[in-house]
């Protein structure tokens, strides 16, 4: 088995980690400079998880799984997707990416984890402590999936009609924002240069120059140089100083 995530502040990559730790299975990051195409080829199931986005995959997801699509022709699909709340069919619109009769779904499910959009007020940051609540429920719920799997149940969260309305009312706009939005950074006077977010930026969007930080119009809102900026002076999207950063869960 072989899992591929993608984790914008670190939710994912804990998701990933937990479940490729309880059944041994080979865990890469999209990111990384691997031979993917051999790996994938060699494994017969395969794992995905990412952060959903409105109801959407994140751009560098669908475009990992454009590149590589052929490859997942005949394989078993096991699909985790992280979420604030409740994104209706987070784990079924992974399905949308592939043609018809490509990859079989063996497992779907969704985990609620700690917002990392810092700079929204009515949506607060939690650190330390106060995640802990959400890694006993990951790993209650990681428990139970393993259990299923080695029964041979299928359970496939976000599948059905009601899933998918709930799913649409939110994906709705986003493709326009997505669009719109891909120039959304800015840089404040802040920023002492440091090159931090040119590093972790999964787009490559980000370089530095004599004037400071300039970007390529490719960004995806992962928030990675948001909550990471030692001088909270980047911001996507919404671009409002953060007061608290996402840490991540260690």
């Amino acid at each position: 088995m072989l899992m591929l995530y993608f984790s914008g502040t670190g939710n994912s990559k804990y998701i990933a980690n937990l479940f490729s730790k309880k059944v041994n299975a080979k865990c890469y990051s999209i990111e990384e400079n691997i031979d993917f195409k051999k790996e994938i080829k060699r494994h017969n199931t395969i794992a995905f998880c990412y952060p959903i986005y409105a109801s959407n995959v994140p751009r560098i997801m669908r475009e990992f799984v454009s590149k590589y699509v052929e490859e997942l022709k005949d394989k078993k699909l096991i699909i985790f997707c992280t979420q604030l709340f409740f994104s209706g069919d987070g784990a079924r619109v992974f399905t949308d990416l592939l043609p018809k009769g490509y990859g079989e779904v063996i497992y779907a499910e969704h985990f609620n984890m700690p917002n990392n959009i810092c700079n929204i007020k009515i949506l607060p940051i939690k650190n330390g402590e106060e995640t802990k609540k959400y890694i006993k429920a990951a790993q209650r719920k990681m428990n139970r999936i393993c259990k299923d799997l080695e029964k041979g149940k299928v359970k496939k969260r976000g599948f059905n009609k009601v899933s998918n309305l709930i799913g649409k009312s939110q994906s709705k706009y986003w493709p326009n924002i997505e669009e719109e939005k891909k120039s959304s950074i800015k840089v404040d006077s802040d920023c002492i240069k440091c090159g931090l977010c040119v590093k972790l930026c999964p787009m490559n969007n980000l370089n530095l120059a004599n004037n400071g930080i300039v970007h390529n119009n490719n960004c995806i809102f992962c928030y990675r140089c948001v909550n990471a900026c030692p001088k909270k002076a980047i911001t996507v999207l919404i671009n409002k100083k953060p007061k608290v950063q996402y840490k991540g869960i260690e």
